[in-house]
């Protein structure tokens, strides 16, 4: 469905991926694991068109995308939950679901998703005209994973989506990644809690520096002693 075939990207003078190949099987939860400035979350930005690699190929369907718009990318199906959640905030919620949508012509279908999400966010209903800037930080992690569904992606990547968030909230939300998975799109998804990422996906790879450095199923993962002992900190989650 999705691959990175030896991808290489820069920020100036600084290579934050060196030569990264994944790839996504349709309907799979993968997860991508790893230190600070592992190079996590520029995958995820490379794949929705926010960075161009110097080098590499990002196919989409068996069809190249590297040299895609992120607007394009988007048409294609690929939604990108950014790290921090990034809503606008003075925006009202409902504004936020709107733009979610906003390269869909469908009305109906449109006003149909929107209701699906305040069934699925009865909070957001709730809030539906207030700015999403005065969301508590938890509201907002809702809204945003809102907000990349009203498009009707097939792949849905999640940056940090437990990122700042209690512990309760944070199991609402890795509940809802589930969720989204059981109902049939496939979901890649970069987490700082690595035991929670392992004990969700299918299967994982581990970054450093800017590499994969290991590939395998989230129990093959959980199960090595290297890895327990560099990233299994956190908390786990029951699927």
């Amino acid at each position: 469905m999705l691959r990175l075939e030896d991808v290489t990207v820069a920020y100036g003078r600084v290579t934050a991926l060196k030569g990264v190949s994944l790839e996504l099987r349709e309907g799979e939860l993968v997860s991508l694991i790893g230190a600070n400035g592992a190079g996590k979350s520029t995958a995820l930005k490379t794949v929705s068109g926010l960075l161009r690699p110097l080098s590499g190929r990002i196919t989409w369907d068996g069809e190249p995308i590297s040299g895609l718009l992120p607007r394009e990318i988007l048409q294609r199906g690929i939604a990108h939950c950014p790290e921090g959640r990034r809503v606008f905030p003075h925006l009202s919620v409902r504004e936020n679901l709107a733009m979610g949508a906003l390269l869909r012509t469908d009305s109906a279908g449109i006003a149909s998703d929107l209701e699906a999400m305040y069934a699925r966010f009865p909070r957001l209903k709730e809030r539906a005209a207030q700015a999403a800037g005065t969301l508590s930080g938890g509201e907002q992690q809702m809204l945003a994973i809102a907000r990349a569904l009203m498009s009707r992606p097939r792949l849905v990547m999640f940056d940090e989506p437990s990122l700042g968030l209690a512990p309760n909230i944070v199991e609402q939300v890795f509940s809802i990644v589930q969720e989204v998975r059981r109902e049939g799109l496939t979901v890649l998804m970069v987490e700082q809690n690595a035991l929670a990422a392992l004990s969700l996906c299918d299967r994982a790879y581990l970054m450093e520096t800017g590499r994969v450095v290991r590939a395998g199923t989230g129990t093959e993962l959980l199960e090595s002693s290297d890895v327990r002992e560099a990233y299994l900190g956190g908390r786990a989650f029951a699927a």
